[in-house]
């Protein structure tokens, strides 16, 4: 029961976090810069130039908003495009990892016994962690872009210093999210990366022995019992005669008269 709800709340969380990370893609302000705002006169006039994956917007104080959208995929900022692929990658990966997970959890009917299942969750904890980890590195990228134009000491004429936008900090919220899910879901699966082992008294001391090694004693493989005798099977005409009893020599007539 408890490892059922494990699975259960590690899947909403990991669904969370790649609803998150889908929804940043179609989300503005990734980065925006604010021009004016102060003081001097009657009216105060600010402008906002803010960016996301896709277009360059200017707004002004009167909430009209002029857009430019970008080009055609190689006249794309390098680190956008950069960025672009590795959410994109990212996405991909956990579909997999998600439908994975979703077939493997215990209360589900699909996906075979539970040494499969079990399997089946790994690989989707192993396939969430990848989707993370590509996510994490565009979110990176982005952010050092932006911080080191900010922090630049000297910017070029025509350049703005930008600040972060929200979909960077939900993003980084939904790789949390998809690392955490997946941790859960490895957690209750430990059989398939730590073997369980049986506890075996040899001399009158326990001893943990692998499963590879149970059932086998100090004896085994020098002393097979089915190596001299044959097998009889009940129910049908034919059986094997001991092997023992074939090596054996036959009496002579002067040993059966003694």
């Amino acid at each position: 029961m408890r490892k059922r709800l494990i699975q259960i709340f590690g899947f909403l969380i990991s669904s969370l976090g790649w609803l998150f990370i889908l929804c940043t893609m179609a989300m503005d302000y990734w980065r925006i810069s604010q021009i004016g705002g102060q003081g001097g006169s009657f009216i105060i006039k600010v402008a906002w130039y803010w960016s996301n994956l896709w277009k360059d917007c200017f707004t002004d104080s009167t909430a009209v908003t002029n857009c430019r959208d970008y080009g055609v995929l190689w006249n794309v900022i390098y680190y956008v495009q950069a960025v672009r692929g590795l959410l994109i990658c990212g996405l991909t990966i956990g579909f997999f990892a998600v439908v994975c997970c979703f077939v493997g959890m215990e209360c589900t009917y699909i996906g075979g016994a539970e040494p499969t299942k079990d399997k089946l969750v790994f690989s989707g904890a192993v396939f969430h962690f990848v989707g993370g980890v590509s996510n994490l590195a565009a979110y990176c990228l982005y952010i050092n872009r932006v911080v080191r134009n900010a922090f630049a000491s000297n910017l070029a004429a025509g350049e703005l210093r930008y600040d972060l936008g929200p979909p960077i900090i939900l993003g980084l919220v939904g790789c949390f999210l998809i690392f955490f899910g997946a941790v859960l879901y490895a957690a209750t699966v430990t059989s398939v990366i730590r073997p369980q082992r049986q506890v075996t008294v040899v001399y009158g001391a326990p001893t943990y022995m692998p499963p590879a090694y149970r059932g086998r004693s100090v004896y085994t493989g020098y002393y097979d019992p089915s190596r001299l005798y044959g097998s009889y099977v009940s129910g049908r005409t034919s059986s094997k005669v001991s092997r023992l009893s074939q090596a054996s020599p036959r009496l002579s007539t002067r040993d059966a008269f003694v």
